[in-house]
């Protein structure tokens, strides 16, 4: 019996920092600006890190630093990367039988180009991780579990969101979901069935407002409609401005540790993955918050996805949860 599997990507993270990567203002972009560097030349980098990532991954490496029992089900490359991030994953205690190897697909890579004080720019190769298939899957291993983490899906894996959910709930299997923007877009009546369905649901201000099309500043109005989709626990990360959470009755506001972030990469799987921890422990929704944000700060401070997750016997500062009814 598994205390969590957790399904999602599986990805190689390539770090590149450099001063030669320049920002630029550019008004045909979404966000405004771009990132600059010489056409034809070759590029000198300060820095340069590899690191696993992905959001199945990066999950089930907090749950069992946390001391579950583990299994991750995705889809790797039949290459030295796949191979490269299953061993680290059994390093880690994760089972791994679960893991498919996809012939012909590369495993997935993202290029990160960051430069020093500013934001950074990910170059995204969707590789073997989103081949994953209904028949790929071991459903009866997936019935030895306690709870299911859906972190975001894309390709293949967006039309296994609904499997998923349906079996989870039929094998009385408790569902966190925290949806990309590929689920979200889900035609509105599938997804309305899904969310209905789930215990934990985790969301950003930009995943919230997309969901419910209000303006993410909104915050109560978000979550008076949230709370109509689903019966579960609602929570939307707010960056450095912290996080609230509704469990229907009350809204639990919290701010982060104000802590300056070295590498965001991680940010939203560990603390997604550190809430559920609480809630598995604790059934707290305040306890959960507070190791949610501190897993994620402690993750923060280092480049890598993975890297700062907090060990089951760590320490880490409480911060002040407020609470007030809706």
């Amino acid at each position: 019996m598994y205390d969590v599997i957790t399904f999602g990507s599986a990805t190689e993270d390539v770090y590149l920092k450099s001063k030669k990567f320049f920002p630029i203002p550019c008004k045909n972009l979404t966000g405004g600006r771009g990132i600059c560097f010489n056409l034809g030349s070759k590029i000198e980098v300060e820095n340069a890190f590899l690191f696993s990532g992905g959001g199945g991954t990066n999950t089930a490496v907090t749950f069992t630093k946390q001391g579950f029992k583990v299994a991750y089900c995705g889809a790797v490359g039949d290459d030295f990367l796949g191979n490269s991030l299953v061993k680290e994953l059994e390093g880690e205690k994760i089972d791994v039988s679960l893991v498919k190897r996809i012939k012909g697909k590369l495993t997935n890579i993202s290029l990160i180009l960051a430069y020093p004080g500013k934001d950074r720019t990910i170059l995204l190769y969707r590789g073997a991780s989103d081949n994953l298939r209904k028949d790929d899957i071991s459903w009866n291993k997936i019935k030895e579990t306690k709870w299911i983490y859906l972190a975001p899906f894309s390709g293949e894996l967006v039309g296994l969101t609904e499997y998923l959910v349906n079996f989870a709930k039929k094998n009385n299997i408790k569902i966190a979901l925290n949806p990309g923007y590929n689920q979200l877009t889900l035609p509105k009546k599938t997804l309305e069935k899904i969310l209905r369905k789930i215990d934990v649901l985790i969301l950003n201000q930009e995943e919230a407002s997309l969901l419910t099309g209000i303006p993410y500043k909104m915050e109560k109005e978000i979550f008076k409609k949230i709370d109509g989709l689903t019966e579960g626990i609602c929570i939307m990360t707010k960056g450095k401005d912290g996080v609230v959470v509704s469990d229907g009755k009350y809204l639990y506001y919290a701010d982060s540790l104000g802590k300056k972030a070295i590498d965001s990469t991680g940010a939203g799987d560990s603390f997604g993955a550190g809430f559920v921890s609480g809630i598995i422990k604790t059934k707290d929704i305040v306890s959960a918050v507070q190791f949610g944000i501190a897993n994620s700060v402690s993750n923060i401070k280092k480049f890598g996805a993975k890297e700062g997750l907090l060990n089951i016997n760590k320490s880490f500062p409480k911060i002040k949860v407020k609470k007030e009814i809706k």
